[in-house]
């Protein structure tokens, strides 16, 4: 069976050079609006990953995001957002990208196709089976991430892959295929576009499900995020003000003394 990448099919418009900014905008928005059904009908295999994740991350375990170019930047860009946002040390969620942190800025000519990169830079972590490996690639074929989750399965590593074709090269090396099939996009082959937005979604929901089982939310709150600017300050004290009927001052007080919200409460209720 001859694998046929969907994300490189010639996209459902064409002539875009002639169309007002208008019709543009409006065309794009209506392939956005494909996404959010595409992700839908990947829960299942998401909920099943985040059911793996939990209990090894109770265990010390850590989640791994690799990938190359816009796929690659994903990972990198959600797993920067968990410290911030749900206290947790920078160390329990990795973004790791074909080659390395230059490569945020800048393409690094050859680095998504070496495939033993992909297990080399996650060897430097000192990836164990407690760990989980979620590969990302639109099309499902580049080498890094293909080598790292094979490397990865083979020395009993949950793997997972997140990719826009069904049946991919990455889906088959990965225990848990995620597959999010958002078709042809506006530009032809550019996958930062509908792809990016749907891997985008799913890290998202992978993480947020994750810190939410691990305790790191109270009720719809980010109890655990951290104080590094005026506005988190702000948030976290009418937050207190909101869960023990103090006046602002006094929230804030409390909050600044014990650094989280959590950890605020916790201390006030347990009799400070």
């Amino acid at each position: 069976m001859t694998f046929v990448k969907i994300t490189e099919q010639p996209s459902l418009y064409n002539d875009l050079e002639n169309k007002s900014v208008h019709e543009l905008l409006i065309d794009i928005n209506n392939e956005d609006k494909k996404v959010a059904d595409a992700v839908e009908k990947a829960i299942p295999a998401i909920e099943k990953l985040v059911s793996e994740i939990v209990p090894r991350m109770k265990k010390g375990g850590r989640i791994f995001y690799i990938g190359a170019g816009t796929s690659g930047r994903l990972g990198v860009l959600d797993a920067s957002e968990i410290p911030p946002t749900f206290g947790m040390p920078p160390t329990y969620v990795i973004g790791l990208i074909a080659g390395g942190d230059h490569a945020l800025r800048n393409p690094v000519e050859g680095a998504e196709d070496d495939m033993a990169a992909g297990w080399r830079d996650l060897e430097a972590h000192g990836a164990n089976e407690l760990d989980t490996v979620i590969g990302i690639a639109a099309s499902g074929t580049t080498p890094y991430v293909v080598g790292g989750l094979r490397e990865a399965r083979r020395r009993g590593i949950l793997t997972a892959a997140i990719s826009s074709n069904p049946d991919s090269p990455i889906a088959q090396e990965a225990e848990i295929a995620i597959e999010m099939i958002v078709g042809p996009e506006f530009i032809t082959g550019s996958s930062r576009m509908k792809s990016g937005t749907g891997q985008k979604m799913i890290c998202n929901m992978i993480t947020t499900a994750t810190m939410i089982k691990m305790g790191r939310v109270k009720g719809n709150k980010m109890v655990n995020m951290q104080l590094s600017n005026a506005k988190l300050v702000d948030r976290g004290t009418r937050m207190i003000v909101e869960e023990l009927g103090l006046d602002y001052e006094e929230a804030k007080r409390l909050l600044l003394l014990h650094g989280s919200v959590k950890k605020a409460v916790d201390a006030y209720r347990g009799g400070e």
